[in-house]
């Protein structure tokens, strides 16, 4: 038996659509004060890029590395005292993070930083930049803030700074001075970084893939790619069995 022809003016048949798989969620915590985060951020991204074949979403989380450190910040060398007994201890230990920085292609002008900030307030920025942005702008702001702060010295407590962020990433400066002023934001950034700690999350940075594996601190570019691996395997079997929620956050 043969097909029959298409009668003239009869509409094609609809054709087969290959269905989009499920991006695995890569859940960071991190804080953009953090020296490893910093690091771990660009070392996750050439992760990403070694395993193209495998299609993920990065989402920032907030984490608090210094919650004692008041609204307005404080003078470097006085955090340092109260953080690690003396500047000189710090110091001692600050070239390694420097030269790791150098080898992922950044700048930590280490000797530019005066001030310490608190970070409620560039943790609601990201907050906005991905609200406005998707996921790409939330990077991109969080990217620009560790910038700002690591390699231009900037102190992230002056909202003048932070506004001045915001068209760099295409948020409107004006709508974001008026948002900070407010408190808009700030209890679900506040809940999002204590939910980090209830879940056991003392160190950061701390990479969650698919909700099935965790993996602590800024480590080397091959062992997140591996990482990212494992763990898709493992996702892709638990939300094949309806046994994961890749929407929702891992904690």
């Amino acid at each position: 038996m043969t097909d029959s022809p298409t009668p003239p003016g009869a509409p094609d048949a609809p054709a087969a659509t290959t269905p989009v798989p499920t991006k695995m969620p890569i859940d960071v915590v991190s804080d953009v004060v953090c020296p490893w985060c910093f690091i771990g951020k660009r070392r996750l991204e050439k992760a990403i890029a070694a395993t193209a074949e495998i299609p993920v979403e990065v989402r920032w989380r907030t984490f608090f590395l210094n919650p004692w450190v008041p609204r307005e910040g404080i003078a470097r060398r006085q955090y340092l005292e109260t953080k690690f007994g003396s500047v000189e201890r710090y110091m001692a230990n600050a070239p390694r993070m420097v030269e790791a920085a150098e080898a992922e292609g950044l700048v930590y002008a280490i000797d530019k930083l005066v001030r310490q900030p608190n970070t409620i307030d560039c943790h609601r920025l990201i907050r906005w930049a991905n609200d406005a942005f998707g996921r790409a702008g939330q990077a991109r702001m969080k990217q620009r803030l560790m910038d700002l702060y690591f390699t231009e010295g900037a102190d992230l407590s002056q909202r003048n700074v932070l506004v001045g962020a915001a068209p760099d990433i295409g948020l409107d400066p004006a709508r974001v001075a008026a948002r900070l002023a407010t408190d808009e934001d700030e209890a679900a950034v506040t809940e999002e970084a204590e939910a980090a700690q209830r879940a056991g999350v003392d160190g950061v940075p701390c990479f969650v893939f698919g909700g099935v594996l965790a993996v602590s601190g800024a480590q080397s570019v091959d062992y997140l790619a591996q990482a990212i691996r494992r763990a898709h395997e493992a996702f892709s079997r638990r939300l094949q069995a309806g046994e994961i929620d890749p929407d929702r956050r891992p904690y």
